[in-house]
């Protein structure tokens, strides 16, 4: 079968790629962002259904993970639980780009557990659903506890995160960290439980839902962590609600002039087996190649924050590209039985497993 527009995409893939890379290369950028960046090469690279994409992928990735390696060599004197958690991040990707480090993975072993589920993303995922009392960071740098109303530096008013912003780090966190072998926090299976909690999801309301772009990212997520970032396929009976929720309002994308976004929505619907001839995956397609910019990437080229130069284009690459063959199943099999009783709509005992 002809691939809608495959040539295009193929140019548009590959601009985005090295702009990814020149923006890693940046050293400003990759002190600030290197776990990030390592995670993009290693999911690209052993996700795509491409060979070309793979090795392009996989040698940027490594070039990158041995200069990680050599900046991150040992975990530092003073560390608290962001700086383990992005350890975790880039030494885990770093070690299935095949640049591995045994002694630092038992250094940040010994370390991970002096921190809480707490510490790590706001709440005690083991005993209460994500919250709604978690304050954003204020406008003058201060980073407040949870609970707070008035910034305790310069006295403002502070605004809270939505519970879906909270779900999502504990939701990646959880999970990057099992997968490496270093609890941070709590389980998977402690974080992922309080799904229904977090359904059923409101859409876009014509722009009067202020949760909505949060609720996306959320759902996203969800299926990134169930299926292994790509790795797998999913079944949609496992999570109706979501994929849904997904095919409902990809179109929003659109609307909202957000290709970051766009390319979740299409990867994570290529996941639930939505294929290229899919009128979603079509349109979202024609977006994303109208959409990108002179210089290769996605998203706003004048924003301040490298994060939102870099990620919108990882996005974007991630919806337009095609996928290897996938099993379907999940990241972790024994959470099957549980997705099957929610489905059922059985959700008794579930939170205090």
């Amino acid at each position: 079968m002809r691939r809608f527009r495959g040539p295009e995409r193929d140019r548009a893939i590959q601009r985005g790629m090295e702009f990814i890379y020149r923006t890693a290369c940046v050293p400003e950028n990759f002190e600030q962002y290197g776990y990030d960046f390592l995670c993009c090469f290693q999911v690209i690279s052993s996700t795509s259904l491409s060979e070309e994409l793979r090795e392009t992928a996989r040698t940027m990735g490594r070039e990158r993970a041995r200069h990680w390696r050599l900046k991150h060599p040992r975990v530092p004197k003073k560390v608290d639980a962001d700086t383990v958690a992005g350890l975790v991040f880039g030494s885990d990707a770093a070690d299935r780009l095949g640049v591995r480090d045994k002694a630092l993975k038992e250094q940040i072993r010994a370390v991970a557990g002096r921190f809480s589920a707490r510490d790590y993303f706001w709440f005690d995922a083991a005993n209460e659903p994500p919250p709604l009392d978690v304050p954003d960071g204020c406008e003058c740098g201060a980073v407040n506890p949870r609970g707070r109303k008035i910034c305790g530096s310069c006295k403002q008013p502070l605004e809270m995160l939505s519970r879906y912003a909270v779900y999502i780090d504990a939701l990646t966190r959880s999970y990057i960290g099992e997968r490496y072998g270093v609890t941070l926090g709590a389980r998977y299976a402690d974080v992922i439980k309080w799904l229904p909690v977090m359904r059923p999801y409101e859409g876009y309301n014509n722009g009067e839902n202020p949760d909505f772009y949060w609720t996306v990212y959320a759902v996203t997520h969800v299926v990134y962590t169930l299926n292994d970032y790509n790795l797998y396929n999913l079944s949609s009976r496992w999570l109706a609600d979501e994929f849904s929720f997904l095919k409902r309002n990809l179109k929003q994308a659109i609307v909202m002039e957000d290709p970051e976004t766009m390319g979740e929505f299409m990867d994570t619907l290529k996941s639930f087996g939505l294929g290229e001839n899919h009128s979603l995956i079509r349109q979202g397609v024609e977006y994303l190649l109208a959409e990108q910019n002179p210089d290769g990437s996605w998203g706003d080229m004048n924003a301040e924050d490298v994060y939102q130069r870099y990620h919108p284009t990882w996005t974007a690459i991630d919806g337009l590209r095609e996928y290897g063959s996938r099993n379907e199943r999940l990241s972790f099999p024994r959470l099957l039985p549980r997705l099957e009783r929610w489905a059922a709509g059985n959700h008794q005992g579930d939170h205090g497993k």
